[in-house]
């Protein structure tokens, strides 16, 4: 009987949970789902028959070890810097591995023993990466098939709260993990524009934000991802004048945030500083007035302060939490602020754009995706980072996908039968092509 393991049932391992439970029981499989909090993975496969919840220590090997031998795949939802751990025990027991992590070069190096021990790694098979990349390649694919050239190439991407649930100045509520919304752009960005390459520090990622139409939506601002320009190789596209890849905000988001960098309120480095605040309204005037010609250009701006008001940064409450930077302060006051009620919904919003030219004339082709949450479980963030999981763990399993190797999904042999999966399951882009 095959088994199928899955660490961490966090609240993008939901309806991935959900999904591979159903299979299990077609196929007379068994799933087994790990998690460090014991009442939540039991919550998670409750009323699935073929299912059953554990909780180890991942970062104790033998534990680890003990579960990965007994499976036949393994899908790591952990935090990123525990993959490589799991890795390894799967190459080392011949187990497949699938995430929806970035490939790091820690993975890069064992891709060579990957191969020759016949198992699939597929890394980078959620939403962003993951369905964005199965769903470029295949219009990529398509427009080379018709004898085009592509020009430009954008691809946009984003987590935010869905129109109906919409009803703060930020236009925006955490979706996903807090840390990493405060974290955002901390890497600065690397894409090509005009056949140049752009890098921007963090301080200016959220400076030029451009808008976009999404259908039935309206406008959407978007800030470049961290280096974009590392897929055009990947995605085949080196001679391409534009090549960019971005996260998808409301104009008003981007114009807060923007502020809220600037003005230091996501210092990762200044403990020493914020440990003399008693008070978030202490920490906040200390941070503002150490740069006066900042704060001046900030704060006198109508939308900045309103938008700051509403986070309460100048509260006179205490500050409660661990004082080990300013980051930190921030993320424990959007986790409030900026908090989804339970009856509020989610929604991810991706949208492509590829300009290419053919037969003399000039063609912009656009795929747009556009998926609302149900409830706080069955949340558009879970679907779509947990069903491609799903789906691409049943077809390994069934020979379906027979590749083998370290892989993301930029493969016909993968896309193809994920994304037509995906469409059944509700997750489906609308394609326009216009000559321009």
């Amino acid at each position: 009987m095959k088994e199928i393991l899955i660490l961490g049932a966090g609240k993008s391992a939901t309806l991935l949970i959900e999904y591979l439970g159903k299979a299990c029981q077609e196929f007379g499989w068994k799933l087994c789902v790990c998690d460090s909090d014991l009442a939540m993975a039991q919550a998670k496969v409750r009323g699935i028959k073929s299912a059953y919840a554990v909780s180890v220590d991942v970062n104790h090997g033998p534990e680890r070890v003990k579960l990965i031998k007994k499976a036949d795949l393994v899908i790591s939802m952990l935090p990123p810097h525990l993959h490589y751990w799991v890795a390894q025990d799967c190459l080392q027991y011949s187990r497949h591995l699938l995430t929806a992590s970035y490939v790091d070069q820690n993975l890069r190096h064992l891709a060579l023993e990957i191969k020759q021990k016949d198992l699939l790694f597929l890394c980078e098979t959620g939403l962003d990466p993951g369905i964005d990349h199965m769903s470029a390649m295949k219009l990529i694919n398509e427009i080379r098939s018709k004898g085009g050239k592509i020009i430009s190439f954008k691809s946009h991407c984003g987590g935010l709260v869905a129109p109906e649930s919409d009803n703060n100045p930020w236009h925006y509520k955490i979706t996903w993990n807090p840390g990493n919304i405060v974290m955002a752009g901390h890497s600065g960005a690397i894409f090509k524009s005009a056949n140049q390459l752009i890098s921007r520090p963090y301080r200016e990622v959220f400076q030029h934000c451009q808008e976009v139409e999404v259908p039935g939506l309206g406008n959407l601002a978007w800030y470049p991802n961290r280096d974009s320009i590392s897929y055009q190789h990947t995605y085949g596209l080196e001679d391409t004048s534009e090549f960019i890849r971005t996260t998808l905000r409301h104009p008003a988001f981007c114009t807060g945030w923007n502020a809220v960098v600037n003005l230091g309120l996501t210092d990762t480095e200044d403990e020493a500083l914020i440990k003399k605040c008693q008070t978030y309204s202490e920490w906040f005037e200390l941070k503002t007035t150490s740069a006066p010609e900042i704060r001046e250009h900030y704060l006198g701006d109508t939308l900045v302060r309103e938008l700051l008001a509403y986070l309460e940064l100048d509260s006179p409450d205490p500050i409660t939490v661990e004082k080990k930077c300013s980051a930190a302060l921030l993320q424990a006051i959007i986790e409030k602020k900026l908090a989804m009620s339970p009856r509020d919904h989610d929604m991810i919003v991706m949208l492509h754009e590829i300009a290419y030219e053919s037969n003399g004339k000039n063609y912009l082709t656009t795929s747009t995706l556009i998926v609302k949450g149900e409830d706080q479980q069955r949340t558009a963030m879970a679907k779509t980072v947990g069903l491609p999981l799903g789906i691409a763990a049943k077809l390994i399993l069934t020979g379906k996908i027979p590749t083998r190797g370290l892989h993301i999904p930029v493969l016909p042999e993968i896309y193809e039968p994920v994304l037509a999966e995906l469409e059944s399951n509700g997750i489906r882009f609308i394609e326009q092509n216009l000559v321009y």
